[in-house]
């Protein structure tokens, strides 16, 4: 059980090695005054607090901040004594914990030689300053930001100063933006993204005033710009212009009186009294109308006499294409006798293998092919897709399962699989009734994989890091998560996949209710190390082992899963991801969990070749929230794994 939520604690950690990096044993132990008095809390707290050193040599202590309001005595600071084994002499000095730092590691504090100061002040609240606004790892809580936001518009440099103030692992604006409104002079549009709400601009060309909002400048507020003035007087009469060019050629005139003068010629003959033949203007005589080496005349109706026409031929048809005329002298012939193919089915069209590997073709205008059949019997599309509007079949000829009412179907009958390895691609077949895949590289397997087996799935999860049941029961105590410990463990996802939800096997969690204090974060990193998902600051969490039916052993030891939301459902694409898991705040006896109990450097999960992948791994100790990205190659490995899953609730 914690301390009471109302009073302000400080989580103080250290680790202790021999020279030689073995971990050292012992403890250390604190010292307040005799009692101390919290008031507000109704709650007294005496006695040192020993924090005894783990397998790794490092100890965790949560302990009331020096400085907490209320409290009673003020103005002391912790006693520390190192009762380190094998050490011949160990150290005594004295340490403030003031509440602006909620963790700290002792040998960033700890004095070198502790027999020359009387304690070791920890740093308070710092003021901090920027160009941008400040992120979740800049700063401790209780700091400060100044942020200062230079723009440059129309020539005109301006600041405006943001105040922000961190609390509980998060920056929040202090107070409204500091910075006076500017005036612009422009004769075009003006960009709003550098100015600010406030703002003013003035168009020289139009007069237009306008004022900047909060999403921009809006339409114009007024014009500065007075009535238009008078007409003025008249000016006075400019002096004569230059002589212009000659204009253009005006509209003919009207047809002038009739002439009374004589024609002298009409097609080359003198007049005055001129006689012309038909030859003399090109024509054919009266006389050779119907004549020999004449024209034809037309009849009454518009058409030439019979009598003017030619004789046509009246000879007898012998043969056509070697067939002889019936009695009545015509010839009949069938599609055959022409080379054409019979207008009724079915049809069958021969294709010679003389005529190379594709006999038969259909060609666009382009002379391209588009359809082929090889003289092996193979059908070939080079340039366009195949469709087809109901079913397909793959080997035989049954139409079973293929009724008028059937759309969509590919039937693959079963077979014996490729004679050789598709090099760029892969190859199906059926085989018994299932369906084979053989990759390029040979390897072959059944869609659809085992059947009737124990997966995620079956026990409402989406993925997990490893089947809690083939995990031999813990014969240590119980394992305790180490507050500002991040737990890591390997997600192999292999289809697309949403989940909103991580989930954690606990050996003993009652619930937020009974311990207040503890704060958590879960998320899902990348193989990158890139955070995909994240829950945020998460304060409320449900005790273990309560759904409807568990066996009263699980529900009264509150051992289960503990399903903690993300901020917002994920879609994971297939590969390799890590959840995550972090208690930020709490005490070290607050969350139990079930484990992978390991007892040497490197858990036996972190087994593989190739790209290196750790499935179990932690960053040890300090954080207060998860970390936009990490990195695998700089964590920890020899700890007990932690049991996780993924999920979609």
């Amino acid at each position: 059980m914690g301390l009471p939520e109302s009073i302000p604690t400080v989580t103080v950690s250290g680790r202790y090695l021999a020279p030689d990096g073995t971990p050292l044993t012992g403890q250390v132990v604190w010292r307040a005054p005799g009692m101390l008095t919290f008031p507000d809390s109704d709650v007294f707290l005496g006695g040192p607090y020993a924090a005894p050193l783990d397998a790794t040599g490092r100890f965790e202590a949560v302990l009331p901040a020096t400085d907490a309001p209320g409290m009673n005595p003020t103005g002391w600071a912790y006693v520390v004594s190192e009762q380190l084994t094998g050490v011949p002499v160990n150290r005594s000095y004295s340490v403030l914990l003031p509440k602006a730092t909620p963790l700290v590691d002792l040998a960033d504090v700890v004095p070198a030689d502790p027999a020359t100061p009387n304690f070791v002040p920890v740093a308070g609240s710092q003021i901090l300053t920027g160009a941008t606004a400040p992120t979740a790892a800049t700063g401790l809580n209780g700091d400060w930001y100044v942020q200062y936001d230079v723009r440059t518009l129309q020539g005109i440099t301006h600041t405006t100063v943001m105040q922000w103030a961190k609390a509980g692992g998060t920056w929040a604006r202090a107070g409204g933006d500091i910075r006076g409104s500017q005036i612009y002079l422009s004769t075009t549009s003006t960009p709003s993204s550098d100015a600010k709400a406030g703002d003013l601009l003035i168009r020289t060309d139009t007069g237009d005033l306008w004022q900047r909002g909060a999403s921009g400048w809006g339409s114009a507020v007024g014009n500065i710009k007075g009535p238009a003035g008078a007409t003025g007087a008249t000016g006075a009469t400019g002096a004569a212009g230059a002589k212009g060019n000659t204009g253009a050629a005006g509209a003919q005139g009207p047809k002038g009186d009739p002439g009374n003068g004589s024609v002298n010629t009409v097609n080359t003959k003198a007049g005055p009294d001129i006689t012309l033949t038909a030859a003399d203007v090109g024509a054919l005589a009266t006389a050779a109308r119907g004549a020999a080496n004449g024209v034809a005349a037309l009849d009454a109706t518009g058409k030439v006499p019979t009598a003017q026409l030619p004789d046509t031929g009246g000879g007898t048809v012998k043969t056509v294409n070697a067939k002889t005329p019936d009695g009545a002298g015509n010839v009949t012939l069938a599609a055959a006798d022409v080379g054409a193919v019979a207008n009724t089915v079915p049809v069958t069209v021969k294709a010679d293998a003389a005529l190379g590997t594709d006999p038969f073709k259909v060609q666009n205008d382009a002379s391209a092919d588009l359809f082929a059949v090889r003289k092996t019997g193979s059908a070939i599309f080079p340039l366009g897709n195949l469709y087809v509007n109901k079913n397909a079949r793959i080997g035989g000829s049954s139409a079973t399962g293929m009724g008028a009412a059937t759309t969509g179907v590919l039937a693959v009958e079963n077979g014996t699989g490729p004679s050789a390895l598709q090099t760029t691609g892969v190859a199906l077949w059926s085989t018994g009734g299932q369906l084979q895949v053989q990759e390029s590289s040979g390897r072959t397997f059944t869609v659809g994989g085992e059947r009737n087996q124990w997966t995620p799935q079956a026990l409402g999860f989406q993925a997990w890091n490893v089947d809690p049941a083939t995990v031999a029961n813990p014969t240590t105590p119980p394992k305790a998560v180490t507050v500002g410990r991040i737990y890591f463990a390997g997600m192999n996802i292999t289809e697309s996949t949403q989940v909103n939800t991580v989930a954690i096997h606990a050996r003993g969690w009652a619930g937020s209710t009974a311990v207040p204090a503890a704060r958590f974060y879960v998320g899902i990193y990348n193989e990158a190390g890139t955070r995909v998902a994240t829950s945020g600051l998460v304060s409320s969490v449900p005790m273990a082992g309560q759904l409807s039916g568990t066996a009263p052993g699980a529900v009264n030891n509150h051992v289960g899963a503990v399903p903690i939301a993300l901020s917002a459902a994920v879609v994971l694409a297939p590969g390799r991801y890590w959840a995550a898991f972090l208690m930020s705040a709490g005490s070290s006896t607050d969350f139990y969990y079930m484990h992978i109990q390991n007892e040497s450097p490197a858990n036996p999960g972190n087994f593989y070749l190739g790209s290196t992948f750790q499935r179990h791994w932690c960053i040890p100790s300090g954080q207060t929230s998860l970390p936009a990205t990490v990195n695998q190659s700089t964590g920890e490995v020899g700890l007990d794994p932690a049991i996780m899953a993924l999920a979609m609730l």
